[in-house]
């Protein structure tokens, strides 16, 4: 069984404290987009908002699971030890709701690539890694997250026994690599998509004069 979790709990202040999640890129909104994506290659979704305030936002999704951290104010740290705890497979895949062009074909890669490992990490070089867009053995992060000092997602990568996936290898599934499109503000979606929809809390739609 697969299984992957959707992380949503961010303050989302470099978007300007609107939740990006809602936001909308070439017609759906990214939460929508991530759940359609992975429903092509997993078995179950996972969404962890960071209290259940939060959850209710997510009232829409229908069977995809909605829960919220247990451990508060840790970061992804909360959302992975969360989420681990709540799915069923062996491997998940771990997603932030920022990246709204993940593509299935890399998400498959990651699995494969995790067989008999801990983790598998897309790399860009030594120093730079994808923690948010990898797959992961639950037991061990369970294990690590026990008993943990850093909130810092390296060190645990760093500990587990990690495949490190490179990116030249995705690229051959990816060419232009926007499986790690990553939105951290109103900019960069704009960027993407001049009309983009700025979502519930926006000001901006298509069609309509932006104020």
């Amino acid at each position: 069984m697969r299984s992957a979790v959707i992380l949503v709990g961010g303050a989302a202040r470099r978007a300007g404290g609107r939740e990006k999640y809602f936001f909308t890129f070439q017609g759906k909104t990214f939460i929508d987009r991530l759940i359609d994506t992975l429903q092509e290659v997993t078995d179950e979704i996972v969404v962890v908002a960071r209290d259940p305030g939060q959850c209710e936002r997510f009232g829409h999704l229908g069977e995809i699971r909605c829960i919220s951290d247990i451990r508060r104010d840790l970061g992804p740290i909360g959302g992975l030890h969360a989420g681990a705890l709540e799915v069923h497979g062996d491997y998940l895949f771990v997603a932030a709701c920022d990246m709204p062009c993940i593509h299935p074909g890399v998400v498959r890669l990651l699995f494969d690539a995790a067989a008999g490992y801990d983790a598998a990490i897309p790399c860009w070089n030594a120093d730079m890694l994808e923690p948010l867009h990898a797959v992961y053995r639950r037991g061990a992060l369970l294990d690590y997250l026990k008993e943990h000092e850093s909130l810092s997602l390296r060190p645990m990568v760093r500990s587990f026994n990690t495949h490190y996936v490179c990116v030249e290898r995705i690229r051959e599934i990816d060419p232009g690599l926007l499986t790690f499109t990553n939105i951290n503000n109103l900019q960069d979606l704009e960027s993407i998509d001049p009309q983009a929809d700025l979502g519930q809390d926006g000001t901006h739609r298509p069609g309509q004069e932006s104020s």
